[in-house]
């Protein structure tokens, strides 16, 4: 019914910029809301942006104005533009649903800002 699977992730400077992107195999993709979160070593997994279906956004504070979540219903796929990167964002990032009341989960994907 739903499945996510993540990519795009890597290890980029301080200041670059990443886009990952979440791929969903199932049929409902446009009816339902997403979001990026990330799990850093040692830190609880935090929301890092959410999109709904009819595209209204919301952002964590530390991302706001550097990262955009997007979503393409045409190719079953939610975007996380990430800019001006730092060192704090490094953590593994997970695609995320929910869809009669059952979360879904990508394997993740890492990001590592380092010089």
């Amino acid at each position: 019914q739903v499945q996510l699977v993540e990519s795009g992730g890597g290890l980029v400077q301080p200041g670059g910029s990443l886009r990952l992107s979440c791929a969903d195999s199932g049929s409902r993709f446009s009816t339902l809301a997403m979001g990026w979160y990330r799990q850093a070593p040692g830190k609880r997994r935090e929301q890092v942006a959410t999109i709904t279906s009819d595209s209204r956004t919301n952002y964590a504070d530390s991302v706001k104005g550097r990262f955009t979540i997007s979503r393409d219903n045409a190719k079953n796929t939610v975007y996380l533009q990430m800019n001006n990167l730092k060192p704090e964002d490094t953590a593994v990032y997970y695609c995320h649903t929910q869809y009669v009341w059952r979360d879904y989960w990508g394997q993740g994907t890492q990001v590592t800002v380092s010089s």
